[in-house]
């Protein structure tokens, strides 16, 4: 019978702890649970098994190690990149270029051009874009050619995270005036442009919003085809983005509800019409990984009790800025990583870095926290590893992969080693040490 997942993370932090992966000399460390991986990506090909065409791509901003990148292209992912940098891990973890979909709102030529030569998919962000695309691509180039579309179909809770708004910086916003015109003129001008694509949002967007964007995407695409008399389009990326519940520890929406929402509002979607892709990143991720910080003091002020720990806005940057929309659970743990007891007191748990509102938690009930002891920061296996803020210089922290036996038996392995102090001098430019002052000053200065 499989572990309670908090008697799981009970054993992964005994033993970090045991193992000196955690402790007072490496203060915060993250954990990604590789089975929990593996289920999560079981259940995305499952929700999508009646597609007869689909391709799974992990947008790597959710989680940019090469190691992940690596164990998902094994379980049959490709990758979506929106970076030089990203394009780069994906083929170091050895993402074949034919599963990689590359976007970005800002490709240079450069980029553009080597894209094309790689044979990675591209989705052109607007019109000029692909006016750049029709003097850079090969005669003979292998690469899929898509368009990114703004449906307008509004957006979530969450502002910064809805990418359907009237006034989106992403894709071509089809409810402008003219603007579904030119769309279908530069497919009926290009027979090489053969996608469209378009990407509501996730965390704060409902299901419905989501397949509402899909279905006026596919509705566009059915314009296109039926107005050229042939099919130019036959592949729709759907984007990616699920919402994840940061609640509890119930995994919800599913796949399989996502699915659903979908085949309701767009019934042919999963006819073979058009093959399939897909950019999922947090919704993969999130459950299964947790960061582990030391408590290094507690104290008191103005009647609050605060744990002040080696987790803050440098690795938790959207929790401490925007708490209400990126809300963490908190476990307690003694030195040792067993749960930690006593009566509940109300307490923030704030992080390392030095302004006030490096705070994860707020007012949060937890046993008394006290130094030496241990917090665990659930759901964070998504960007919470991956877009660490440099804030006070404070290191990128080690991750490491996990695994758990029946029996309770912890495997672990490492994912990327904790960055050393000389790392960061060397990022700061400390090879160009003296470039300032050999420049020297004003005449008489």
């Amino acid at each position: 019978m499989p572990l309670d997942p908090r008697q799981r993370v009970r054993n992964v932090i005994r033993q970090a702890v045991a193992t000196g992966l955690l402790g007072e000399e490496q203060p915060v460390a993250g954990f990604l649970d590789t089975d929990g991986i593996r289920a999560s990506v079981r259940s995305l090909d499952a929700a999508f098994a009646h597609a007869p065409d689909v391709l799974h791509t992990f947008a790597v901003k959710a989680a940019s190690l090469v190691p992940v990148l690596r164990l998902l292209a094994g379980l049959g992912m490709g990758c979506e990149v929106a970076s030089p940098g990203e394009l780069r891990l994906a083929l170091d973890a050895g993402v074949p270029p034919a599963r990689i979909v590359l976007d970005s709102p800002a490709k240079t030529p450069r980029e553009i051009s080597e894209a094309l030569a790689l044979g990675v998919a591209v989705n052109a962000d607007n019109l000029d874009e692909l006016r750049r695309i029709d003097a850079l691509r090969p005669a003979d180039s292998g690469s899929v050619i898509g368009l990114r579309v703004n449906p307008q179909v509004g957006g979530g809770s969450i502002g910064a995270m809805s990418t359907a708004t009237a006034t989106s910086k992403f894709g071509v916003a089809l409810r402008d005036p003219g603007a579904r015109e030119q769309v279908v003129r530069a497919f009926a001008e290009r027979p090489w442009l053969t996608r469209l694509h378009a990407h509501v949002g996730s965390q704060g967007c409902p299901l419905e919003l989501i397949a509402e964007g899909v279905a006026r995407t596919y509705e566009l695409a059915e314009e296109i085809n039926r107005t050229l008399g042939t099919r130019r389009v036959t592949s729709l990326d759907i984007g990616g983005g699920l919402p994840v519940n940061f609640e509890d520890e119930e995994t919800r929406p599913a796949f399989a509800d996502h699915t659903r929402a979908l085949a309701s509002a767009v019934p042919g979607l999963f006819d073979g019409r058009y093959a399939l892709v897909t950019e999922f990143g947090r919704s993969l991720l999130a459950k299964n990984g947790f960061i582990g910080a030391r408590v290094e003091y507690a104290k008191e002020a103005g009647g609050r009790r605060i744990a002040v720990t080696h987790a803050g806005a440098q690795i938790a940057t959207r929790t401490v800025l925007m708490p209400e929309a990126w809300p963490l659970r908190i476990g307690a743990f003694d030195s040792h990583g067993d749960p930690r007891t006593g009566v509940p007191v109300r307490q923030d748990v704030a992080g390392p870095c030095c302004f006030a509102g490096d705070v994860v938690a707020h007012g949060r009930e937890l046993p008394a926290l006290e130094e030496g002891d241990l917090v665990v920061l659930y759901d964070t296996g998504a960007y919470y590893f991956s877009t660490h803020w440099a804030y006070n210089s404070l290191p990128r922290p080690a991750v490491h992969g996990f695994t758990t036996d029946a029996s309770g038996g912890v495997r672990l392995a490492t994912v990327r080693t904790a960055q050393t102090l000389d790392e960061i001098a060397a990022e700061s430019g400390l090879a160009h040490a003296d470039a300032l002052a050999g420049l020297g000053g004003p005449e008489g200065s």
